[in-house]
């Protein structure tokens, strides 16, 4: 069995958007290489109930690479203080010896492109070094397709299973988070919850789940 270093520790930084696989699997690759702890680290401004449907995924996947690696997956929800500063703060509390982060990003991780950032950053964690990976700038996300999500929950009928908003329902069989459609008077979407341990999701149309099955019944 190999022996995990612990004279290095590998942080890395990433936001909303596909460039935040490619870098952690830079990261992974050098806590690999090194056989040192890997910790990936995401920060927003939102709380965790106010992200859309395309922010979970993202959250989603990346949780999964930091498994595949062997990683820790950390995120901080609802952060209102600058950025370089929670890095810092985790930084320290984790003993990172390395840092890696996009040169382009998303939304708030724009900040890092600029020298200032970096100036600010190296002056929170002098001790670290700093891994600057070239990404392809994105292009502008279209608007969303969904709208914020909201509590709901899966009743079985007859007929299948069907969305309700009724949290005292004794017939509700799963409650998770429904993503509506945006532009339809309808119930249509995506409905996410937890079984066995696993995030899934699940289309409904006007009000029904279709194609998915449970407990021997597929609507």
């Amino acid at each position: 069995m190999k022996q995990t270093r612990m004279d290095e520790s590998i942080l890395v930084c990433v936001y909303y958007g596909p460039n935040g696989e490619r870098l952690i699997k830079r990261g992974g690759k050098i806590a690999k290489l090194l056989q040192c702890p890997l910790t990936i680290l995401t920060v927003d401004p939102q709380p965790e109930n106010e992200w859309d449907i395309e922010k979970v995924r993202y959250v989603d996947r990346w949780k999964e690479l930091a498994k595949e690696y062997g990683g820790e997956f950390m995120i901080k929800y609802n952060e209102k203080r600058p950025v370089a500063k929670v890095i810092g703060e985790v930084a320290k509390q984790k003993n990172v010896t390395q840092v890696v982060i996009g040169q382009t990003a998303h939304s708030r991780w724009e900040e890092i492109t600029k020298r200032s950032f970096i100036n600010i950053l190296l002056k929170e964690i002098p001790f670290v070094d700093l891994h600057i990976v070239s990404v392809p700038r994105e292009l502008k996300e279209q608007a969303g397709h969904y709208e914020r999500g909201i509590r709901a929950y899966l009743r079985q009928e007859e007929e299948g299973l069907r969305l309700c908003f009724d949290h005292t329902d004794e017939e509700q069989v799963y409650d998770g988070i429904f993503y509506k459609e945006v532009g339809t008077d309808f119930d249509n979407g995506i409905f996410k919850f937890m079984k066995g341990g696993q995030t899934l999701e699940v289309q409904v149309v006007d009000g029904w789940v279709k194609n998915w099955e449970l407990n021997g019944k597929d609507h």
